[in-house]
């Protein structure tokens, strides 16, 4: 997964000019149907039961990953295919903070659940 320009931003301040920043009490996974880039953008599902997922992270090293299975409700209309995915800082709106593709794009219909496994996301910096 990338950092988007605004958590890099603030990473760089932080360390490097002493400028406070607040860690989210939560984060959030969101799924996209078009790619995200360093700015935002991209095209985040809505509707038809879709809502972003809190998430549980764990930190070994230069890595975070999921440490819970990260579910969403069940798809009550067609979401289209989920090619990317992001991390926010809120439930809705908000700051995008990291993004990445899927290894494989799913298809979402009506009924379906989407389901990422806990230790399947990872985060790194190298």
């Amino acid at each position: 997964m990338s950092f988007t320009n605004f958590l890099e931003t603030e990473l760089l301040d932080h360390v490097f000019t002493n400028s406070a920043y607040t860690a989210p009490s939560a984060v959030y996974l969101g799924l996209f149907t078009a790619a995200p880039n360093d700015t935002g953008g991209g095209t985040e599902l809505s509707g038809s039961g879709y809502a972003r997922q809190t998430m549980a992270m764990s930190v070994s090293g230069n890595t975070a990953t999921n440490s819970a299975a990260e579910e969403f409700a069940t798809a009550t209309g067609s979401w289209g295919t989920v090619t990317h995915v992001g991390v926010f800082d809120a439930s809705s709106s908000g700051n995008l903070l990291a993004y990445g593709a899927l290894s494989a794009s799913k298809a979402i219909a009506t009924g379906d659940v989407f389901r990422i496994p806990a230790g399947d996301l990872d985060i790194t910096l190298d």
